[in-house]
């Protein structure tokens, strides 16, 4: 009798879970990086056939590229591999030419004139739809001349920003733009790699419309059994529209765990009601660049 109750239990256990299948729908990779050291003139561990595949057999229809140097995204965006495969690149300038921008770039005028050239350029998969991943390791540096540049260039065009910073340089970057935030679009990438206290994220949500969070590498994210962490579950179904998933590959070890990567997104996006999953995975950045 013990048996069978215990039996009955573990069953009707499973049929309250069964909202937690893995969701099955689109993705979008909203923060990808092909640098050099992945390709590295089709002779790398990672060239565009393969690089694509990965985002082929995890149902990942588009992805936000962004390179150091520019070269890796022109070459996923002119990739037939990615034609092939039905998917669409979203390319972002990249304000690095080599990593020793990484440090320098918000004073270096040439970063400037090279982002104009590249904006001008374009790709063969059209026109560049924003500028980033850029790093801000010193909030401060928000204000520095290029930075500011920047900042006015994305809000007059209509350009996206991709940013690693912490909580001050989004308020920084967001009141430095001709409008003080009010048409700038961010997206904030890791949502607070630091650890931002959630309510902190919140209140910057609620100020600045055009704010949005990438969740990639944020801790406390994810609790026990792989779903999302109760305050930021709240988070999210307070804010549907606002956040989106990306894998940033800023190192050949992440295009290793492409897989399970995206594995783990479509476990926690399961827990989620059917809607809300499709706006993280998909429909948010996919909004966000008028894509169809």
């Amino acid at each position: 009798m013990r048996r069978t109750l215990l039996l009955a239990g573990l069953l009707l256990a499973q049929a309250g879970h069964a909202w937690t299948a893995d969701y099955a729908g689109p993705l979008f990779d909203a923060h990808l990086h092909y640098n050099v050291e992945a390709w590295d003139g089709h002779a790398g561990p990672y060239p565009p056939a393969a690089a694509v595949a990965r985002m082929q057999r995890n149902g990942v229809r588009a992805i936000l590229s962004n390179s150091r140097p520019n070269d890796g995204t022109h070459t996923l965006a002119g990739s037939p591999e990615a034609a092939d495969a039905g998917v669409k690149v979203v390319p972002f300038v990249r304000v690095y030419r080599n990593r020793a921008d990484y440090s320098n770039w918000f004073r270096d005028p040439g970063i400037f004139d090279m982002v104009q050239a590249e904006l001008a350029r374009g790709t063969a998969a059209g026109p560049f739809k924003g500028i980033g991943e850029f790093h801000l390791y010193d909030s401060a540096n928000a204000n520095g001349p290029v930075a500011r540049q920047i900042v006015a260039l994305a809000e007059q065009r209509g350009l996206a920003l991709l940013a690693h910073v912490d909580d001050r340089a989004v308020e920084l970057l967001m009141e430095g733009s001709p409008t003080a935030g009010r048409k700038l679009r961010l997206i904030w990438a890791h949502t607070g790699i630091g650890g931002v206290p959630v309510e902190r994220v919140r209140e910057l949500l609620e100020r600045y419309p055009g704010l949005m969070g990438e969740l990639s590498y944020r801790p406390g994210l994810v609790c026990e059994g792989g779903q999302l962490c109760a305050p930021w579950r709240r988070l999210i179904e307070d804010f549907p529209d606002r956040f989106m998933i990306g894998s940033d590959t800023w190192i050949n070890a992440r295009w290793a765990s492409y897989d399970d990567l995206m594995a783990d997104y479509r476990a926690w996006l399961g827990g989620l009601p059917p809607d809300l999953a499709r706006r993280v995975a998909w429909d948010n950045a996919a909004t966000l660049f008028a894509m169809q």
